[in-house]
């Protein structure tokens, strides 16, 4: 009786492992994206009290926000915070200096000022780092957030693999947050980080970057609060940004194999003119070995 008990607890127990090991797998993406949170980044800048502490929070291993090791030297990188500003709209890069001449954009967050006391933002994260760019902003669960409806009538929407179109939003408004208190306080400066390749702060120790089965329950905790979708909304924002973008050849060809497998997908972009008309493009690749053996476009129009 006591081995049958014993037998089934070791089966129990096998059965657990191979379903969380398989859950892992379909979790993954096998891109250096996997290995940075943007929820979690999030998270961060909403409880810093400044760009500054931003960056040391992203950075700090306890918080599991950044495993990133693009340099593949066997050790997390440091992610620095550049913020790009126009009057109201804030760009705040965040990036790797992955050799001494050589940096790459993790992600931005882009905020802008909707009104006197209101402030809506997003993080995006970087194609090269995620295959596409990844949009994901708070999810307005939280009962003491106020809101900021947004209608879709002159924003510009994708890429995502998993695109569709949006049903109206309630926007979180963010206004509330410390870090955009601070920055939009008449006497900002925008921050530029001081550090660079081999040149940190001392509170900063990196680690050896954890396993996929380690770290994705460690930052999986920040899905919740906030969610991915698939429409830019701070579209001024975003125009400062796209001009200001780094790349790294280094990371480019390094991942490429694996972007390139990732983005065997559709791509679905929306486009929305001012009467409410639009249209949907979609994009079907298929390569085969690194290269395009085949790409069919279909577009889709629909009258407001």
């Amino acid at each position: 009786m006591k081995m049958n008990r014993f037998f089934t607890l070791v089966v129990f127990s096998l059965l657990t492992s191979l379903s969380q090991a398989q859950q892992s797998a379909v979790d993954s993406t096998g891109l250096p994206g996997d290995n940075f949170s943007l929820q979690g980044a999030l998270q961060m800048f909403q409880k810093a009290g400044s760009p500054e502490e931003f960056e040391k929070l992203i950075n700090e291993e306890n918080n599991s926000v950044n495993n990133l090791d693009l340099n593949d030297d066997g050790e997390t990188d440091y992610i620095r915070v550049i913020d790009k500003m126009d009057n109201d709209v804030h760009a705040l890069i965040l990036q790797v200096a992955v050799s001494a001449t050589e940096n790459q954009d993790i992600a931005v967050i882009e905020i802008e000022k909707t009104g006197t006391e209101s402030a809506q933002l997003q993080i995006i994260g970087d194609e090269d780092i995620y295959g596409e760019e990844v949009i994901v902003e708070p999810d307005g669960g939280e009962e003491e957030n106020s809101f900021i409806r947004w209608n879709n009538n002159s924003n510009l929407s994708g890429p995502n693999a998993a695109f569709d179109i949006e049903p109206v939003r309630i926007i979180v408004n963010v206004w509330l947050w410390p870090s955009v208190r601070f920055i939009y306080a008449p006497v900002y400066r925008p921050w530029v980080s001081p550090w660079r390749w081999r040149h940190y702060p001392v509170y900063w120790k990196p680690w050896r970057p954890y396993a996929w089965h380690v770290w994705h329950p460690r930052c999986v905790v920040y899905h919740r609060p906030f969610v991915v979708v698939h429409t830019h909304r701070v579209v001024r924002a975003h125009a400062i940004y796209r001009p200001a973008r780094v790349t790294s050849v280094t990371v480019r060809n390094r991942h490429s194999v694996a972007v390139n497998n990732y983005r065997v997908t559709r791509t679905k972009t929306t486009v929305t003119g001012p009467r409410g008309n639009s249209a949907t493009r979609t994009t079907t690749t298929v390569r085969k070995n690194g290269k395009v053996r085949a790409q069919k476009t279909t577009v889709r129009r629909r009258r407001g």
